[in-house]
C-alpha cells in the first residue's frame, strides 16, 4: 500500500513582475513631481534676478571696430553735428548743401568754428586748386580727388568746402564757390558708382566772405604741388576730405 502524500494546498500568489512595475511606476511619479517643483523654483529664482537687474539679461549690441582718431574730441564733434544737420546729410533732411547764410544761420558756425572743424583734417583732406574765375577740375584735381575717395577707411563722411577769393563781388563769388563744389560733386557721381552718395557727401560753398583762410592752409597736399601756393590760391580752393568721426 503506496504512502499517502499530503500535497501543499496550492495558493494563489501574486505575480512578482506587476508588483515592481507598480512600484517603478509610482518612483517615476514622485521624480517628476520634483523635477517640475525644483524646475518652477529656478524659474522663479532667476525671474526675480531679471527684475532686478533687467540690463545683465539685454543681449549685447555690436560695436563698430573702427577706431575714431584724436581730433574727435567733443568740441570737434560738437560743430561737426551742426554742419551735417544744417547741410543735409542727417536723416530727413531736405536742404542739400550750406551757403554761406546757411552755415552762419542754420549751423551758427563762426569763422572760428570753420577753422576748428577743418583744421585737424590736413592728414586726410587735400586742396583743389582752381584757375582764377574757373571752377573745372583740372587732371591733377582729379587725381586727388579720386586718391581721397577711396581712401575711405570706414569713415562715414566725405566733406567739400569749395571757396573763391576776394576778387569780384559776394554775389558772383558765392555763385562760383558754388559751381566749383558742384564740380567736385559731378567727378565723385562719375568715379564713385555709389548709389548713396548725396548721404555721404556734404557740399559747402562759402564764397569769400566766410572765413578767408591763411597761407598756413598750403601746407595740407594740393593739387597743384609744383605751383606757388598763397592765401590768394588757398581761397580760391576747395577742401576736401573724409571724417573720421561717429555721432
Amino acid at each position: 500500500m503506496m504512502p499517502t502524500v499530503n500535497a501543499e494546498p496550492a495558493h494563489v500568489r501574486p505575480s512578482g513582475g506587476a508588483g515592481a512595475a507598480g512600484y517603478v511606476g509610482a518612483a517615476a511619479v514622485v521624480v517628476a513631481l520634483l523635477a517640475v517643483t525644483i524646475g518652477v523654483r529656478v524659474w522663479v529664482t532667476s525671474a526675480a534676478k531679471r527684475l532686478e537687474n533687467p540690463e545683465a539679461e539685454k543681449p549685447k549690441v555690436a560695436v563698430a571696430g573702427h577706431a575714431e582718431v584724436a581730433y574727435c574730441t567733443p568740441r570737434f564733434k560738437e560743430v561737426l553735428e551742426r554742419v551735417l544737420h544744417s547741410c543735409g546729410l542727417s536723416e530727413g533732411e531736405s536742404r542739400r548743401g550750406c551757403k554761406p547764410a546757411d552755415v552762419k544761420t542754420f549751423a551758427s558756425i563762426s569763422d572760428e568754428d570753420f577753422n576748428e572743424l577743418f583744421t585737424p583734417l590736413k592728414d586726410r583732406g587735400a586742396v583743389i586748386m582752381y584757375d582764377e574765375g574757373m571752377h573745372e577740375l583740372d587732371d591733377g584735381a582729379k587725381k586727388v580727388l579720386e586718391d581721397k575717395w577711396f581712401q575711405r577707411k570706414g569713415a562715414r563722411y566725405f566733406f567739400v568746402v569749395a571757396r573763391a577769393s576776394k576778387s569780384g563781388n559776394q554775389a558772383k563769388n558765392r555763385a562760383l564757390s558754388h559751381r566749383r563744389a558742384n564740380s567736385v560733386m559731378y567727378h565723385l557721381n562719375t568715379i564713385a558708382n555709389d548709389p548713396e552718395i548725396d548721404k555721404k557727401v556734404g557740399l559747402l560753398w562759402l564764397g569769400n566772405e566766410f572765413a578767408q583762410l591763411s597761407k598756413d592752409y598750403c601746407s595740407w597736399g594740393t593739387s597743384r604741388p609744383s605751383e606757388k601756393c598763397d592765401e590768394e590760391a588757398i581761397n580760391r580752393s576747395a577742401f576736401v576730405s573724409w571724417v573720421d568721426c561717429r555721432l
